[in-house]
């Protein structure tokens, strides 16, 4: 009969990478505090390491650099946005999909995030990454390999071959460009909270098909009546 116990260092095994994930999300949560409170570019890899109480050689066993740190839980973010992607109704077109995804994300971003770092730290974390020059080129390489990746994802839902239809691309790059335009605004604005972003991502989201099909050109005004002569005649 297979002895179905566990190995006899099972437990230990497990308690090293509990410790092992506490401490990455430690230097996580260290480096994002910092960075929004005194800017990403003038934080340095001691000072985050100091916060932690942990030497330079354990934050790059968890991290390449600080570059990797900056968009650690941006990553989680897309990850969960690429699921509930994948999770939507075959029924659904490719927009209504996309758009039904995003917002379910928005709405449990938190529960998706919450054991690494508070929301409202993610959500400054992000407007840093809009308001930093060399964070937003970055970010923006790392859109157009997302905006692939979820062009290939359509392009399976809908049965379609990526290289020979162009529509999955066409539709995630509409779909993305609202996304980088609701992601700059919504950094330029006071309100920073998750309902903001998604109030606003809703709303743009919801003008796209509008943008795309309607006429936009406003018909010359209708002259209004000729004014009546004075008695003098003038």
């Amino acid at each position: 009969m297979t002895d179905l116990r566990p190995a006899p260092d099972a437990p230990a095994t497990g308690l090293r990478e509990r410790k092992k994930r506490r401490t990455r999300d430690a230097l996580l949560r260290a480096a994002l505090l910092l960075f929004v409170s005194q800017g990403y570019d003038r934080t340095t890899v001691d000072e985050i390491t100091d916060a932690v109480e942990v030497s330079q050689r354990t934050f790059f066993r968890y991290f390449a650099n600080k570059e990797e740190v900056a968009f650690a839980v941006q990553d989680l973010v897309e990850s969960h946005f690429v699921a509930a992607l994948r999770a939507r109704p075959a029924s659904e077109g490719p927009v209504e999909a996309m758009r039904g995804a995003v917002l379910a994300a928005w709405d449990t971003v938190e529960e998706a995030i919450s054991e690494v770092v508070p929301v409202d730290l993610y959500m400054r974390g992000y407007q840093l990454i809009e308001s930093t020059p060399a964070l937003l080129a970055v970010h923006l390489r790392r859109s157009a390999e997302l905006e692939e990746e979820i062009a290939r994802l359509i392009a399976d839902r809908e049965g379609l071959d990526l290289d020979a239809d162009p529509r999955p691309r066409v539709a995630v790059a509409a779909f993305c460009g609202v996304m980088r335009v609701t992601g700059r605004l919504w950094g330029q604005g006071e309100d920073t909270s998750v309902e903001a972003i998604r109030r606003m991502t809703e709303a743009y989201l919801d003008q796209i098909r509008p943008a795309l099909a309607a006429h936009w050109h406003r018909p010359p005004a209708a002259p209004g009546p000729a004014p009546a002569a004075s008695a003098t005649g003038v």
